[in-house]
């Protein structure tokens, strides 16, 4: 896995979504589903919606590591929509619409893994032949 830059990628920030989808609902359990505020987890706010979307992610992450043309493709999907998370985040925070209890901390998360998801999988892992395909 580690000759594969996408597949090194998805597969760790797959782990970590997933634990922080899981510890995000140790923090929410006493919001409902339907609750628009969060509950800090560290400086970022979560809320149940916020953590499914977590473990969505995660999952999608840690299954597409499995092979560098799958890495590849969901690194520059996820890191495309955190970009656009990230900045849609700016205008949402304090609002009705901000339904995932996004904050300013959260924000800037997402821009950032945005970048790297999106910078790893553009430039690394171009050539994804049958021989690198699974190694």
């Amino acid at each position: 896995m580690t000759s594969s830059p996408n597949r090194l990628l998805a597969a760790v920030f797959g782990a970590v979504y997933l634990l922080v989808g899981l510890a995000g609902f140790v923090v929410t359990s006493g919001v409902g589903f339907a609750a628009t505020e969060g509950r800090n987890l560290l400086v970022f706010e979560v809320n149940p919606l916020h953590n499914i979307v977590h473990l969505g992610i995660g999952a999608a992450l840690l299954l597409a590591s499995r092979s560098v043309g799958a890495a590849r493709a969901v690194n520059v999907t996820i890191g495309a929509v955190y970009l656009l998370v990230g900045v849609l985040g700016l205008f949402l925070v304090g609002t009705a619409a901000n339904i995932i209890a996004l904050n300013g901390a959260d924000n800037v998360l997402h821009l950032a893994s945005a970048i790297l998801l999106l910078g790893v999988g553009l430039a690394a892992d171009k050539r994804t032949g049958a021989s690198t395909a699974t190694a």
